[in-house]
């Protein structure tokens, strides 16, 4: 076998993704979380053999320490807090709208001019009354 190089490897496994609302991201088969302030913004991933790096920017959203084993979660406890603010806040705003209750907008509202059909043409086109549709009697 052949001995490694002096230098060590450049960033392997670089990848470039959205970061979705669970604010993780799998990088092998662990996940790692991410500053949840980063969610649905496009992140860079720069991993090597020690570490991953997050990036949203010039911003990094997050930095661990590169776990080997299999099928972990490394979670940071600050993006843990930050996530438990952000639910928080955002249970909070959906109790609010439910307490407004439902906003139902008529067409005139909304400045549309809606026509207003009678009732008896439908029972006309359908033969429900006399003078419908040409339809024989028996």
């Amino acid at each position: 076998m052949l001995t490694l190089p002096p230098v060590g490897p450049p960033n392997w496994w670089p990848q470039t993704t959205r970061l979705g609302r669970d604010h993780y991201i799998r990088v092998d088969t662990c996940d790692y979380s991410v500053h949840p302030r980063a969610i649905g913004h496009r992140i860079t991933v720069r991993t090597d053999t020690e570490s991953i790096t997050v990036t949203c920017g010039n911003d990094t959203v997050a930095r661990h320490v590169r776990c080997w084993a299999r099928h972990q979660s490394i979670t940071d406890p600050e993006h843990a807090a930050a996530a438990r603010i952000l639910r928080g806040q955002a249970i909070q705003r959906a109790s609010r709208a439910r307490a407004a209750g439902p906003i139902a907008l008529a067409p005139d509202d909304l400045g549309i001019e809606v026509e207003q059909r009678e009732l008896n043409s439908y029972d006309r086109i359908f033969t429900l009354i006399e003078g419908g549709a040409d339809k024989e009697e028996i």
